[in-house]
């Protein structure tokens, strides 16, 4: 199975077996559509490019592992139930119940009964950005499914998504036509405009305005979710989005209600309680690896942000 790798690049899909540790020469990266490691894959998708997957069965991968995922995952529960660890929290998954995951999180699978099926789809960030879905730049929606990744579909919205599931899965793989790549994307935005009205039941999703600062802020959000190590100044963002630290910060506390310095420091973190809860590096090699100063630096921003120094988070989690 995979590793987690050190650089998180857009397309990748990550794994890592629990609790080992990651070094450069173990790391492999899954790509969609690379043949590095072809019979994982394999075991889970049914068709894969480097701007989609399709997912079908899950059972072939082990409870043991977790992945590190960078794309957009949308599956469908079909039958049966299970358990799955998302950043760490725990969610039960029953029939008819959708799974839905921006990028840049912590997946594990957990217990399944021996009768579940799913089916569903991974989209690259890049590419859900050329079809321009609705939601997927939408601060709003983002803060929902990262509090409520599992949404109850009732029977006629589950329907819905199995058609439009089982029209992708033909066109992918049947023979390729004169305009299947605009077929696909079709069919993608319209699965997405369904989505966006299925979200209405819990959540007023407005529609990107797409106003400079709009663009700012996801533009901002992009290059923080998807940098690694995490650049922890303000200024280094701004510098390259051609903005000045201060109307960078006000924009993000316009849209987000959180400045630019604390929309940093919440991803920074999450970076440090994966490689404190993850790996078996030592605390200087995290340190080290997440671009600190020194290991007293380290300790102190831990300290700071998590309530306790790196020595003992990790001993509670024994």
């Amino acid at each position: 199975m995979s590793k987690h790798g050190n650089i998180p690049i857009p397309n990748r899909l990550y794994m890592m077996k629990k609790n080992q540790r990651s070094t450069t020469e173990e790391e492999k990266a899954v790509f969609f559509g690379n043949q590095e490691c072809p019979e994982i894959m394999e075991q889970i998708t049914l068709y894969q490019d480097d701007r989609l997957a399709i997912v079908e069965d899950i059972h072939n991968l082990n409870q043991d592992y977790t992945a590190r995922i960078e794309a957009f995952i949308v599956l469908l529960c079909q039958q049966g139930k299970g358990s799955v660890y998302i950043n760490d929290q725990q969610y039960e998954v029953k029939e008819n119940d959708l799974l839905i995951c921006h990028p840049n999180i912590i997946l594990e699978r957990g217990m399944i009964s021996v009768d579940f099926k799913c089916c569903g789809f991974c989209l690259s960030p890049e590419y859900v950005r050329q079809i321009g879905v609705l939601s997927a730049e939408s601060w709003d929606a983002k803060l929902f499914i990262e509090k409520h990744p599992i949404i109850p579909l009732v029977p006629r919205e589950a329907i819905l998504f199995q058609q439009y599931y089982d029209l992708l899965r033909s066109k992918l793989t049947a023979p390729p036509c004169k305009h299947q790549k605009e077929l696909i994307n079709s069919l993608l935005q319209a699965f997405m405009y369904e989505f966006h009205d299925t979200m209405e039941r819990y959540i007023k999703v407005t529609s990107p305005s797409y106003t400079s600062g709009e663009k700012l802020f996801n533009s901002f959000i992009a290059q923080l979710s998807s940098s690694y190590p995490k650049k922890r100044s303000v200024t280094y963002y701004a510098d390259k989005l051609a903005v000045s630290p201060k109307y960078l910060s006000a924009i993000c506390k316009e849209i987000s209600e959180k400045t630019a310095s604390e929309l940093i420091n919440q991803y920074v973190v999450k970076d440090i309680e994966y490689q404190l809860k993850r790996s078996r590096k030592s605390i200087k090699e995290i340190a080290n690896e997440l671009d600190f100063p020194n290991i007293s630096f380290f300790g102190k921003y831990v300290k700071r942000y998590l309530g306790v120094s790196p020595k003992q988070y990790r001993a509670a989690l024994d």
